[in-house]
Parts: structure tokens; sequence; C-alpha cells
């Protein structure tokens, strides 16, 4: 079976994903000023590994966990819960637009979803 990112269109699909996803993102009141003071063209780049990674393709992620890179921002700028589902919310938006099938989409937002601990501290009882 092939993986999400060859079924979803590798490298092109996944470029063309972040740049719409971080348009709308940077254009959503809810979350944009988590971005504020960051390089995006560098975030950008960042994100298509960590989404080429995360999605099966050939790239590997050198970037710090979830929880790391996130920490500041979690503890000086409250992201919450609510920030997470409107990220989630630009990520299915960005996807539908690029006419992505449904069944994908909904591989991608499993993914997406999975790094919700992570990304916000959250401790997982075992």
């Amino acid at each position: 079976m092939s993986t999400l990112y060859e079924r979803i269109g590798g490298e092109g699909a996944v470029h063309a994903a972040v740049e719409l996803f971080y348009s709308k993102v940077l254009a959503d009141e809810r979350i944009r000023h988590f971005f504020a003071d960051t390089d995006m063209n560098r975030q950008k780049r960042h994100q298509e590994k960590f989404l080429t990674m995360a999605f099966g393709g050939p790239a590997s992620y050198p970037g710090r966990s979830m929880q790391a890179a996130h920490e500041t921002l979690v503890d000086e700028m409250g992201l919450n819960d609510e920030h997470f589902d409107a990220v989630m919310e630009n990520l299915g938006e960005t996807l539908t637009e690029l006419g992505v099938p449904a069944e994908l989409i909904g591989e991608a937002a499993a993914i997406a979803e999975s790094t919700r601990n992570d990304v916000l501290g959250h401790v997982v009882p075992s």
C-alpha cells in the first residue's frame, strides 16, 4: 500500500498545501499572533519536512520534539486546545481547497490530531 504522502501527490502537493495552509493561518485572527515573530520561509520549509515525514514520505525530520517546539507558545502565549482546533480547521480547509479526497483528509487529520497532547504539553495518564 502506498503512503499517504504518495497518495496526496508527494512533494509538490505537500509544498502547495503548506503554502496555502500558512496563508490561511496568517489570516486567521485566532492564531496568527503566534507567528508574529516567525521567519515564515524557515517555518514553511520546516513544516514541509515534518509533513513529509508524518505522511510517510522520504524526508527526515531533524527538528525538536513537538512539545519542545511549542513549549514557549504554551507557557508564554497561552497556546491551547482552541488554537489547536483552529489549526486543524485551517488544515482541513486547505486540503479540501486543493481537491484532496475526503478519506485522505481524514487520514491527514488523524495524524495531525495525534500530535495534540505533545504540542500542548498535556500529560496522558498511562
